[in-house]
Order: structure tokens, then sequence, then C-alpha cells
């Protein structure tokens, strides 16, 4: 996260694991003297090194990468379609997948994608060609996220039938059944942001733990003494108490299933995650009452901040760059109104005035045109 907000990796290159686990990052030469590896040290795993190295190992453009990839899916395809007697059209090629998600061996497919007649005439030949294509040994499609409260992915295996994946991010191991469960690899910045916090010593409660998205880096990386994670989709839970004991940090954490409006706890916490969007605001009071009466604490407060609608030419910096201000405006604004609503629910809660202080905005993703997916760092302190 460091050297990408600083522009220090080469983004036009891909990342490269080589044979021994060893990932190689693309520097920019210009940035090498500007590399500070004490501090990107802290941030891998304890039994991890990180230094600079002069590799001989080729680096591929990522459109290159992504080009082959799609000319053999596409090549295999229409193979394919020219042994059934078909013929390969521009249609068709407009109709395979421009992206998706790899999860260890399976591909998640979009909606987007194999949607025309002629696909159905392949029966199962068409999944195994695919597969084949985009070098994976299971599939499955995803039509949409369901209503049921629970942001269920709608999920068709379409090969292979075991539903359970391992993806691993930072050192950490998650698992989960894809047909149950969301991983959003947007928030990848965030989980690192976390995984970079010194909590020893620190007792944290995550109101949306998900399959551990944050309860993992706390307990992981920066090294939270307990966390309570809180969590009301049994499927998720179930990933949750998997995840907890693969990285070997179950004995430091409490699951809380249900609704954690309901949360008997109180007066517990040195740190609370609201990792929910497009809104936490339901978790609010629930954050204030965690917090600890004498000491306070901090609050990460996510949340979709919509923009206004500005000029964005891409030959016009200056519009550019007013456009991005104006962002920054909305996100501040959004801060200060929550920084005061949050000061006045402590008061009521607590009886007692408490001074809330503006720690940083962190800009997590574009989560859809002028909606901006952000987080703010609150510090909230008794007076």
């Amino acid at each position: 996260v460091i050297y990408i907000s600083k522009g220090a990796l080469d983004l036009s290159l891909c990342l490269v694991k080589d044979s021994e686990g060893t990932v190689l990052l693309p520097i920019l030469p210009s940035c090498l003297s500007e590399l500070d590896l004490q501090s990107l040290r802290t941030m891998v795993a304890s039994d991890s090194a990180c230094d600079i190295v002069w590799s001989q190992s080729p680096l591929q453009a990522k459109k290159e990468k992504g080009k082959t990839r799609g000319n053999k899916l596409e090549k295999i395809l229409q193979e394919l379609l020219e042994s059934h007697g078909e013929r390969w059209t521009e249609e068709l090629k407009g109709d395979l997948p421009h992206s998706f998600q790899r999860r260890g061996d399976l591909v998640l497919l979009g909606d987007n994608c194999f949607a025309l007649p002629i696909w159905k005439k392949m029966d199962n030949r068409l999944w195994t060609a695919v597969a084949r294509g985009l070098e994976a040994k299971r599939l499955a499609k995803m039509s949409r996220i369901s209503k049921d409260g629970f942001r269920s992915p709608e999920v068709t295996m379409l090969l292979g039938e075991h539903t359970w994946v391992k993806h691993v991010d930072n050192g950490i191991s998650y698992e989960f059944d894809v047909t149950k469960c969301m991983f959003s690899a947007g928030n990848i910045t965030e989980k690192l942001r976390v995984a970079a916090f010194d909590c020893s010593g620190e007792t944290v409660v995550d109101l949306y733990a998900g399959i551990g998205y944050f309860t993992l880096p706390y307990l992981v990386h920066a090294k939270a003494s307990h966390v309570h994670a809180c969590e009301w989709n049994p499927d998720a839970v179930e990933a949750l108490q998997k995840n907890l004991e693969a990285n070997g940090v179950s004995d430091r954490c409490t699951i809380h299933q249900g609704d954690n409006r309901q949360l008997q706890l109180c007066d517990v916490a040195d740190r609370v995650n609201l990792g929910l969007i497009p809104s936490s605001e339901d978790g609010w009071p629930v954050a204030c009452r965690l917090l600890k009466r004498t000491t306070g604490g901090i609050l990460h407060i996510h949340q979709n901040v919509t923009s206004p609608l500005h000029h964005t030419a891409a030959d016009d910096a200056t519009h550019r760059v007013s456009g991005k201000k104006a962002d920054r405006e909305v996100w501040q604004a959004w801060a200060d109104d929550t920084s005061n609503h949050i000061a006045s629910l402590l008061r009521n809660i607590t009886g007692a005035l408490w001074t809330t202080n503006i720690l940083h905005i962190e800009h997590v993703k574009s989560y859809a045109p002028h909606v901006h997916h952000v987080v703010l760092d609150l510090e909230c302190r008794p007076s």
C-alpha cells in the first residue's frame, strides 16, 4: 500500500512468483533510492524476508498477460465450435468473459458472458474447454448478490462439485463456500492498512466480521490481544471459525453470532471496526456503547460517499484535479458530520462529554460512478 501510494510500483507489469515461492514486485528504477525497506519489513509476516533484488525472471506486462490468456481461451473455443460445424463470429468473441475472479483452482465468471444460445449446444464440453483456457479446475458463475440480508452471492457451479475455496492475502488464509459467502478483492488495500496497525494490548470489536476479512489482519498482523467478531450469516460464521483455526488465532477471538444491535457487550473496546457498506450507520450506537468509558478508543467507519457530478474529460487535467479536490471536500464534509453525530451519541449513551477527532480519511476504492468507498478513522475520548 505504501509503495502504491508513493508511485514506486511499476503498475504496468505483473507480480511474479518464482519456483521457491518468493514474490517479486516490479519497482520503478527512479524510485529505488526512496524505498524504506525497514518499514516494509514490518508489514510482512514475521517469518518472511524483504529485500531489493535484481531478477532475471521475465516480467510480463499486465495487458499482455490478459491478452495471452484471452487468446488461448478464444482459440480453444473456436476449435470446439468448428469441430461441431459451427462458424466462429465476432459476436461469439464478444460473448467471452472480459474479466473474472480466481479463487485457488476455481474461476468465478460474471453473468455477462456465454449468453448466446449457441453455447448451450456444447453442454459440459463448453465448461471443460473454458476451464482449460483459463487454467482452472473448477468453474462457477455469479449472477448477482442476493437480497437475503446476508449479501449472499447467487452462484452456480458449472464445472466441479466442491464449492469451498482457499484464498491467501498477505500471508492470511481465507477459506469459504463460494456459493454462500462474498469475498471482495477490492478491499485488499484496507486489509493491508489494518495489518500495519499496532494493536498490541488492545481489545478490538469487529462489528461485521464476515469470514474474517478484517478480524484476521487484526489478529495475525496487528497483534490485537483479543477480537470480538460479530456476524449474523451462519455460513460466514462457519467459514470464520475455520479461518481462525487455520491461521492459529482462534484462542484470541470470540465469535458473537446474530444481530450486532442485540450485542450485550459494552465498555470493552479500544477499537471498533465498522466494515459495512453502503453504510454502517446502524452500528454506530453499538460501537459507542462498546468503547471503554474511561479511555475511549478509535472507530474505523466505512461508508459509500457520493460525490457531485463534475467534468472529467480525459484531455483536461485541470478538471480532473478539480474533480479529485471536490471528492475530498465531500468526504471531509461527511467525516465532519459523522464526527459530530458520534460525539452526540456518546454523550447520550454515557451522560458525559466526549471529544471526537478525525485522524484520517482513507479512500478504499471507487464503488460506482461518483460513489467512493471511504473509511473514517475517528478518535473518541471522554473529555
